[in-house]
């Protein structure tokens, strides 16, 4: 069997199965959150249950899950993890562990704005609700399956869409990993990828390492692996030389916040990528779900960029490669202006920014 009749046999699958990945890195069973930790990816695949909104928060800001899409997720089912510890202890206690579970998720990663969102719609029900206790536990998980199962049908809409856009048998570059792990299911940037691969426009994906975590080399190419799309992985440092070879024939990523004026926050090297595809004159989409737009945030800006340990710098692998102490400058994300977005790829359409297309012609 070719590789596109594998992937195509696994469509057939139906269901939440298709081009899931061959693997499920989150769901909630026994009243458990279960998480694959990528941080041991590709080497092992371990499993850490989550039980209390503090161990949830912990695997967020450790990375254990990450990608936008799945922290949101991620938040969600710890949201209803305090409500279910809490419900014996009356309503009164419980709407305060709530509130505290709220606070305690919200602090993990400040850019990704599909935490916010999560964290606001569970928080919400929670207000307008007048159920018992128990019945709001019960009400809460429900919500946080549904927003699990959401995600899984915007990605493949956005992957369905953004395939369209594709060249015909393309080489397509993608940076970080906006894939099946980065979402419920499926992928943004990755959506795009298996549909344009499903669809035989994607010939095979390059893949930047993604420094210094290693997102793209450890993650996305193990995924697209396991689904047998064709990878090419490539140090980051290595793209224009690509690009200028004429190796590349568009480039998609995804995004962790998109400002209202269409600047994109997204792992850090994306600028730098977009920045290099005008050069050269190749197509440069964001693919996103609408829950990762900001109205709030007018410009990228105004946009939140963490800074994470410089540790993860001056190691490789656990393995020291800069003299002890040296001082670090380590933002997880960059932004990249709009004028260089030639498309935003939504469940709810396109938005082709360099052309003068707003936000508001997909979110009216």
């Amino acid at each position: 069997m070719s590789s596109r009749e594998a992937v195509n046999e696994r469509i057939r699958m139906g269901g939440n199965k298709e081009l899931e990945g061959n693997f499920h890195h989150i769901a909630f069973r026994d009243g458990a959150l279960v998480l694959l930790d990528q941080r041991k990816l590709p080497r092992e695949e371990t499993y850490l249950e989550c039980r209390t909104e503090g161990e949830v928060a912990e695997a967020v800001k450790t990375m254990v899950v990450r990608g936008a899409p799945a922290i949101g997720i991620a938040a969600g089912y710890g949201i209803a993890l305090t409500a279910a510890c809490h419900a014996h202890k009356g309503a009164d206690a419980q709407r305060e562990a709530l509130e505290g579970a709220a606070r305690t998720l919200g602090a993990t990663r400040p850019t990704a704005v599909n935490l916010f969102w999560a964290i606001e719609k569970m928080m919400s029900h929670v207000d307008k609700s007048d159920s018992a206790p128990e019945a709001l536990a019960d009400e809460l998980l429900r919500l946080a399956r549904e927003m699990h199962e959401e995600d899984a049908a915007v990605c493949r809409r956005i992957g369905d869409l953004g395939a369209g856009l594709l060249p015909e048998r393309c080489s397509v570059l993608t940076h970080c990993n906006a894939g099946a792990l980065a979402t419920g299911s499926y992928g943004t940037a990755g959506g795009v990828i298996r549909s344009g691969f499903r669809d035989g426009r994607v010939r095979e994906v390059y893949v930047d390492e993604t420094r210094p975590f290693l997102q793209g080399a450890r993650l996305t190419a193990w995924e697209l692996s396991r689904d047998s799309i064709p990878v090419v992985l490539i140090t980051d440092s290595m793209a224009a030389h690509c690009m200028g070879l004429g190796r590349i024939d568009a480039i998609v990523v995804g995004a962790d916040r998109v400002a209202a004026n269409g600047d994109v926050a997204n792992k850090i090297g994306t600028y730098g990528l977009a920045v290099l595809a005008r050069e050269h004159g190749v197509p440069f989409y964001v693919a996103a779900p609408t829950s990762t737009i900001d109205m709030e945030s007018k410009r990228g800006a105004d946009i939140p960029i963490e800074e994470r340990p410089g540790e993860e710098v001056r190691s490789f692998g656990g393995v020291p490669v800069a003299p002890e102490g040296v001082r670090v400058y380590n933002p997880a994300f960059d932004v990249t202006p709009a004028r260089f977005v030639d498309a935003l790829i939504t469940e709810k359409g396109v938005a082709r920014l360099t052309e003068g297309e707003s936000l508001d012609s997909i979110l009216d």
